[in-house]
């Protein structure tokens, strides 16, 4: 999976967004470099995350979290972080269209949204052997 560059500005008061596709029953890894309003590397160091990804429902319908990314910090300095999902967590999701975001919160325990969007499920077309 290729790398997406973020500009994250905490002040902005709106995340970036970026969209995927997941082929069910395959691992997924969505990696981020994140960099500030100045374009050199965010350093994340002290932050935690976690990330969800929902079903996208009809307007008015409730939105339930489906399941939980694993978040992981591959380079906090450097702003490099991951999102990932096992193979038996894809083979689980419905095809279709969810949404996602990616949260992540500072030393001073402030939440910002770090990153959303749009995610494409498709179903595999042969079982793994």
């Amino acid at each position: 999976m290729a790398t997406k560059t973020i500009t994250f500005d905490p002040d902005a008061g709106a995340s970036p967004e970026t969209n995927f596709s997941i082929l069910g029953g395959a691992n997924f890894e969505g990696n981020f470099e994140v960099v500030g309003t100045n374009n050199s590397a965010f350093n994340l160091s002290g932050y935690s995350g976690s990330a969800a990804i929902s079903k996208s429902v009809s307007i008015g319908a409730t939105l339930g979290i489906t399941t939980a990314f694993t978040v992981g910090f591959t380079s906090a300095t450097d702003g490099k972080l991951k999102i990932s999902l096992s193979s038996g967590v894809t083979r689980s999701l419905n095809e279709g269209r969810y949404v996602y975001d990616v949260l992540v919160v500072s030393a001073a325990s402030t939440t910002y949204s770090l990153v959303r969007g749009n995610i494409l499920v498709i179903p595999p077309v042969a079982a793994a052997p």
